[in-house]
């Protein structure tokens, strides 16, 4: 009677597992920000896509597949050329998803890795054929103008592949060697030119101090030939005994000069 009690309970355990089995492969989970499309045995990629939360399918002939929809960032380096003919390294930051109704059509005709297949080579067609159009110094100083047309010409072109750009920028621009060269030596030509003019500005200001400085002598030389042609000699006699003047006061504050009244130099037995 037990053993037929035990037996019993042994094939409810195994029906049970057996059942559990088929549940739990008949669930799957799509987590947040994720999408997902179901492949069926009998009828290929269905066009619905299922969304977030826990969802019954067929075991054994449905398949999820699921896609991350949230955007992800991705860096692309691309070395081109200019308009001048010169060498451009670019590295381009995107941050991209995919258009979630179109992810059954992105799964038949490009597969789960869309960015690896996609993005590196939209890329580097869209960024050689924009910096094509811009000089190497127009690269420089218009990179505004470069970033935005990247962005627009890029985002519709992903567009036809069903993704979405959400921003596009240049994160590094640098040129080759030589064209590096060139501009380091044209930098310091151009100081070296603002130097040479400074010293030749210099030289004009300082010949136009000259000038005015002559002018100013010969004006003053004018004015006294003209108060001693008036005057006479009054006017040298006076400047005379202004410089003696000057010179006594300077002498009477020196400790070195020393004054004996006139006829004292017997004091010093000094020959009469």
């Amino acid at each position: 009677m037990a053993a037929k009690v035990f037996e019993s309970l042994g094939k409810l355990g195994l029906g049970l597992a057996v059942a559990g089995g088929v549940v739990n492969s008949a669930l799957y989970n799509v987590d947040a920000g994720h999408r997902a499309v179901i492949f069926d045995r009998f009828r290929g990629v269905q066009d619905t896509v299922v969304g977030e939360g826990t969802h019954f399918l067929i075991p054994w002939v449905q398949k999820p597949i699921i896609f991350d929809c949230r955007s992800r960032p991705r860096n692309i380096p691309v070395i081109t050329g200019s308009k001048d003919l010169q060498n451009v390294n670019i590295t381009l930051r995107i941050l991209f998803r995919p258009v979630t109704a179109q992810l059954p059509r992105i799964f038949t005709s490009i597969g789960e890795d869309y960015d690896e297949r996609v993005l590196p080579s939209i890329t580097t067609e869209i960024l050689k054929s924009v910096v094509a159009r811009f000089d190497a110094g127009e690269l420089i100083t218009q990179r505004e103008l470069v970033s935005r047309q990247v962005s627009e010409d890029l985002t519709e072109r992903a567009a036809t592949f069903g993704l979405i750009l959400d921003d596009v920028s240049l994160t590094h621009l640098t040129f080759g060697k030589e064209f590096t060269e060139a501009v380091e030596m044209k930098q310091v030509a151009q100081q070296e030119a603002e130097r040479a003019r400074f010293v030749v500005e210099k030289a004009e200001q300082q010949k136009k101090a000259a000038v005015i400085s002559a002018e100013g002598d010969s004006k003053a030389a004018e004015l006294i030939a003209n108060s001693l042609a008036t005057a006479g000699d009054g006017l040298i006699e006076l400047r005379k005994l202004e410089a003696a003047e000057d010179i006594a006061y300077q002498l009477s504050r020196s400790r070195n000069i020393t004054y004996l009244p006139s006829g004292q130099s017997v004091l010093l037995q000094l020959p009469q």
